[in-house]
């Protein structure tokens, strides 16, 4: 009977809506992805070159173990052990200058390691916990921080120095000495009167003065308050230690997410983050002289446009802006190995400005080596954030720097002579490069890019001073490259548009691949995937828009179509690996199975196109982006024989943002939304991202107003579904509540509202997956299809 039924509602959807049926369904897509296989991740090589250690789970345990393949058995995986595990030497380890012995911690104790015999000894047990070890002079000496103080072993002798004395709290205040007016007269008078209290006062200065004057000298103490310490940094000399010291308000108010499905029955407040706005911390840069045995604080006020103010100010007129010294943060200093200069990256707060600069350590100020200033926001691959300098340090000349910069509107990789300021790119174009880092000769560089094709990763090898680059990957895809510590292998994480990844082994000098793993399982791999179209629309500006298209067989075409929107802003989903969104990939397949085209689209704002791409957003979220996705649909209905009155629309986050400016300022354009863990007022989101989009709400208010889909509700007019996560700590399910109120009051009867009360912002249980996917299914369905 239960069949029959299955039956007649099935030929009752065909007949009304011109159904076409699938291999895929809901369930079986949401269900926990091992259902898919086990895949890499996370690679990297043993000392020699001569295995590759990834995580996976072959064995199918609880959760990812790690593994290993030697070179000379590449067709067998096994799992390493414990024992095995644990004395694995960190990738964190540090290498001497002649590559003889590494440094590392394991356990609070300091360890070497013979690089030739690869035995590993015990140079330090400490007490506490140690980090940031290093070699310095002629490799006989190491540096290391603990509890915020730098300390020095040297190797030969076996001693230790502890050469900063920081601690936390307040100097001691010193006893009152000083009588009050009365008191003095008081004492004076008891003197003149009494001769042998007279006698034996002056004894006591004379001995309080002589015990004074032979006394040892107290150790230079520095006390840092209420501030705490970070980004700490040793000359190779030994003469001076840099760190950062960070103010941060405690009064700061936060937002608590309740939790009401804690397993103690009670409801259990989640801290969270505070809202855009709040004040930002207060960073200084110290100077530990230690030779003179003194902290003084450099001087970042001198920095070129330091007092510069944004463009945007010009929106409004009848306010007064004041003139000052920004705020800035400080990366770690980076010293040349002969200790003859310092240098850092520097950023401004409000993030429009990046400077590298050198310090001088004798009176701590500044000199501008370079200026990046963007009126949008500082960002792109290389570039670093908050306190992280990115790509940033020394070649082995002691005199040119290198950085990464979008100046040229791509991050490029950039040379600067600190000797005479000149400054020289090592790459150039309509691409963006990744992760470089110098050859062990000191000869090349290694990095990775996207001048193939904004969607495809290649890893490349260039000379030290710029010149022909040789690519040495080969496959079309993602080449995610873990280069053997031997420089001969190449260890490659590789995927394709629907191919998850697999590890790869490659000669560097043979652009041959040898596949190590194959972790599909035979249900996944029984479905034909489809290949997505990557395709360029024509926007409304003139701007080319990247898209992935699914097209259904001409045969299964309902005539429908659906817009997906990616989360997180800067991202980039429009390219030929596996996708980070692969439940949104393979429900993309099962609505092309049904009928549906879709067209997923990297808008403005997304990563991988350059500085213009990603900063088309700056002061109108909902702007540039949402016009993509309207420009999109144009182009659907006159290539691809959509109907206009049947294009839906949905997304994640940011996505789910852009479905409700979408719902409610295009509501000619799309007829159905389902807005997932949405941003619904920028006002309520966090800081760091919010701030350098729309700058901060009682600065801009202008920006947040066009921005924010919650004033722009009353025009809603298609279908919407709302879900979101009840102990969301990202953004919180008071935006939804908010914007819920909201449509109340409007009147608006066209919507509702689906609630996940175990679920954070990431959901991460199979359940919640699927009863979403099928709501969003059902809405389509049904406000599509009639």
């Amino acid at each position: 009977m239960k069949k029959c039924f299955t039956l007649f509602f099935f030929t009752l959807l065909w007949t009304q809506y011109g159904f076409s049926q699938s291999e895929l369904s809901v369930p079986k897509i949401m269900k926990d992805p091992a259902w898919m296989g086990t895949f890499p991740s996370n690679i990297r090589w043993d000392e020699k070159g001569e295995t590759i250690y990834f995580n996976y789970n072959k064995e199918k345990d609880p959760a990812d173990s790690l593994y290993k393949i030697s070179l000379k058995n590449t067709d067998q995986i096994s799992k390493v052990g414990t024992s095995e595990r644990h004395n694995l030497i960190p990738s964190s380890s540090v290498i001497n200058k002649d590559r003889t012995k590494k440094i590392y911690v394991s356990d609070q104790r300091l360890m070497s390691l013979d690089v030739k015999t690869q035995q590993s000894s015990e140079v330090l047990h400490w007490n506490s916990s140690i980090s940031n070890p290093q070699f310095l002079g002629k490799g006989n000496l190491v540096a290391f921080e603990s509890e915020n103080n730098i300390y020095l072993y040297h190797l030969d002798e076996g001693n230790l120095r502890k050469l900063t004395n920081i601690k936390s709290g307040d100097e001691p205040k010193k006893k009152e000495s000083e009588l009050s007016e009365k008191e003095s007269w008081l004492k004076k008078d008891n003197l003149d009167l009494l001769a042998v209290i007279r006698e034996r006062e002056e004894k006591k200065e004379d001995s309080e003065s002589y015990r004074k004057a032979v006394a040892k000298k107290e150790p230079y103490t520095f006390f840092t308050g209420k501030r705490g310490v970070t980004n700490m940094s040793i000359s190779p000399d030994t003469a001076y230690v840099t760190f950062a010291l960070v103010s941060r308000d405690t009064d700061t108010k936060r937002t608590n997410v309740p939790d009401y499905t804690d397993a103690s029955s009670y409801t259990v407040n989640l801290p969270s983050r505070p809202k855009v706005g709040e004040e930002p911390v207060k960073i200084e840069l110290a100077i530990y002289d230690l030779k003179r045995d003194t902290v003084y604080m450099a001087d970042l006020n001198g920095l070129q446009g330091i007092e510069d103010l944004p463009d945007y100010v010009t929106d409004y007129p009848d306010r007064e802006w004041k003139k000052e010294a920004r705020k800035v943060i400080p990366s770690k200093v980076y010293f040349s190995d002969n200790s003859q200069y310092a240098v850092l990256s520097i950023r401004s707060q409000d993030n429009k400005d990046r400077w590298i600069a050198s310090l001088n350590m004798a009176n701590g100020e500044i000199n501008t080596l370079d200026r990046q200033r963007d009126e949008a926001w500082i960002a792109g691959p290389g570039l670093g954030y908050s306190m992280g300098g990115g790509t940033f340090g020394w070649l082995p000349d002691n005199r040119h720097i290198y950085f990464q910069s979008e100046e040229s509107g791509y991050s490029h990789l950039y040379l600067i002579d600190v000797t005479n300021g000149t400054k020289k790119a090592l790459t150039e174009g309509n691409y963006e490069v990744f992760d470089p880092f110098i050859s062990l000769d000191s000869k090349s560089w290694y990095f990775t890019s996207s001048e193939v094709h904004p969607g495809e990763r290649h890893f490349y090898r260039m000379p030290l001073m710029g010149g022909r680059k040789e690519k040495l990957t080969t496959m079309e895809g993602n080449n995610n490259v873990a280069l053997s510590p031997d420089e001969k292998h190449l260890a490659i994480l590789f995927s394709d548009s629907n191919n998850p990844w697999e590890l790869y082994l490659q000669p560097i000098n043979k652009q041959q691949t040898t596949q190590l793993t194959s972790g599909q399982t035979e249900e996944f791999k029984a479905y034909n995937w489809r290949k997505p179209e990557l395709i360029r629309f024509e926007a409304q500006d003139g701007a080319m828009v990247p898209a992935r298209l699914y097209v259904p067989a001409e045969d299964k075409r309902n005539g429908a179509a659906v817009i997906f929107v990616h989360g997180a802003g800067y991202l980039q989903n429009v390219h030929k690996w596996w996708s980070s969104y692969f439940r949104e990939y393979m429900f993309h397949n099962l609505l092309t199975d049904l009928g549906y085209t879709v067209l997923d689209i990297d808008y403005r704002g997304s990563a991988g196109y350059g500085r213009d791409w990603r900063t088309g957003i700056y002061r109108h979220m909902g702007g540039k982006d949402l016009s993509d996705q309207v420009d999109g649909v144009r182009h659907l209905v006159s290539n691809y024989n959509v109907n206009p009155d049947k294009i839906g629309i949905y997304g994640g986050s940011y996505g789910g943002f852009i479905t409700l400016m979408a719902l409610f300022n295009e509501p000619g354009t799309f007829k159905a939304g389902a807005a997932l863990r949405s941003v619904t007022d920028w006002a309520h989101y966090n800081h760091p991202y919010t701030s350098n989009i729309l700058n901060e709400p009682y600065n801009d208010p202008i920006a947040y107003r066009r921005s924010s889909p919650i004033y722009f509700a009353e025009g809603l007019e298609g279908n919407l579904l709302i879900a979101h996560g009840m102990v969301d700590v990202n953004v919180h399910f008071q935006d939804v509540v908010r914007l819920a109120q909201r449509l109340i009051e409007l009147e608006k009867d066209n919507w509702e509202m689906a609630l996940y009360p175990v679920e954070d912002h990431g959901f991460v249980e199979p359940s919640s997956w699927t009863d979403e996917y099928k709501r969003i299914l059902k809405l389509f369905n049904e406000t599509l299809l009639k």
